[in-house]
């Protein structure tokens, strides 16, 4: 069964569909879901059940310590991921990233099955808050960061140096592997594939930076609107990426709900969605999720190019590789607003936040690499990327990407390398 025959409305056009709950993926979630569709009453006990599940899966993770940068630098406290042990393991934890998924979609929408206002719930909260802490340090643990830029001159500001050093760590990426690889080799599946790990951030495109605007000022906040304006599709619904990219999935035969295939994708594709929301939603990483955006920005041109021409090679048109052809030539232009006045304006208006920036940028590339080492690794060996695999036929049979070791392309091999996600 191919993926577009198991999808749900997977041929509605009706882009304002939405999905229902997601299934559990272990306790917190089940929990959390009872609440959250009036299966169980919001009560002490509903809530403790949460936490307590929360808390036994976090079980083992116990350090207190300080995070952020600056005057806005946050205690960490409860449950937190002690460095020592297996970090990775959070950011692939089903059960533990599905209800942080839930818990920060209370914030964004739509979710109808959701029977109450919880958005603001203080026990969930403090709940989330618990996550939070652990995912913050596992981030920190986990993602290299270059070493703080430093102005060093009159000339090399805190701005400049936090551009310069932007545009070397996503110059040292600038060879997008997987979408390389998916330009020559990938199946009409695979290609679906992929549509559905992006689908549960595109079809909300753009809303986790969108949290950053209210908290920057001056040239950074002008440049972050012009970025979000594009992206929005300056005032036209139909121009919207995120409804463009609708048309793209309707085009494939899936479906446009929004989190229409959440049971579908892993753990961590979850994490980097997470990870976003993370930023956006504390006023005490604003510098991280403008760091994020710019490396977002500075890594897109390129690998959309290579996935219009995968979609092209099937035979599809710009019903399908709009989304693609849009974000060649828009994201050109966004890099460099990202780089040098959303990060670099940023950087000179709250120099206390280089580190923060720079460390969002990493951890964006960071979870790139996690979601393109996943792909990488499951059609090397024929099977899909998507859980429930036997549900999705058998992706990677026709063309796998260590297939690619064997191409008559001289540059093959070094594509068959575990790629990031761009």
């Amino acid at each position: 069964m191919t993926i577009a025959e198991h999808s749900p409305a997977a041929t509605s056009t009706n882009a304002a569909a939405h999905a229902g709950p997601p299934t559990p993926r272990g306790p917190a979630s089940a929990a959390l879901l009872d609440l959250l569709t009036g299966r169980a009453a919001h009560s002490p006990e509903s809530l403790g059940a949460i936490g307590e599940a929360v808390d036994a899966a976090l079980a083992g993770f116990a350090e207190t310590g300080q995070t952020g940068a600056g005057d806005d630098a946050a205690p960490v406290t409860g449950p937190a991921v002690d460095p020592a042990a297996d970090p990775g393991a959070f950011l692939h934890h089903d059960d533990l990233q599905l209800t942080l998924f839930l818990l920060y979609l209370l914030h964004y929408g739509p979710a109808p099955y959701v029977a109450g206002d919880f958005e603001w719930d203080p026990d969930l909260l403090t709940i989330r808050a618990h996550i939070e802490d652990a995912f913050e340090r596992v981030l920190r643990t986990v993602v290299q960061v270059p070493e703080p830029p430093t102005a060093g001159s009159a000339e090399r500001t805190p701005g400049r140096a936090v551009t310069e050093t932007l545009f070397a760590m996503t110059d040292a990426v600038a060879k997008p592997k997987l979408a390389m690889w998916a330009g020559r080799k990938a199946t009409e599946e695979q290609l679906r594939e992929l549509l559905v790990l992006r689908s549960i951030y595109t079809l909300r495109e753009a809303d986790p930076h969108s949290w950053a605007i209210p908290r920057l000022r001056g040239r950074a906040k002008a440049a972050l609107v012009e970025i979000q304006s594009d992206e929005y599709g300056n005032g036209r619904p139909g121009r919207m990426h995120a409804e463009i990219f609708a048309g793209t999935l309707r085009g494939m035969g899936l479906s446009d709900a929004p989190d229409a295939y959440v049971d579908r994708v892993p753990a961590i594709t979850l994490a980097s969605l997470n990870m976003m929301s993370f930023f956006g939603l504390h006023r005490r990483l604003r510098g991280a999720i403008a760091g994020h955006l710019a490396a977002f920005e500075m890594t897109s041109s390129i690998p959309n190019k290579h996935y219009a021409r995968a979609f092209r090679r099937h035979g599809h048109d710009t019903d399908v590789t709009w989304y693609f052809d849009e974000h060649v030539e828009a994201d050109a232009v966004h890099e460099q607003i990202a780089g040098h006045d959303l990060a670099g304006g940023l950087a000179d208006e709250e120099p206390e936040l280089a580190g923060d920036i720079v460390f969002g940028a990493a951890a964006s590339l960071h979870m790139d690499d996690l979601i393109g080492a996943h792909m990488d690794a499951a059609w090397s060996a024929g099977r899909s990327a998507l859980r429930d695999d036997g549900a999705a036929g058998q992706p990677g049979t026709a063309a796998t990407m260590s297939a690619a070791q064997n191409s008559e392309d001289a540059g093959a091999a070094d594509d068959a390398e575990a790629p990031d996600a761009r």
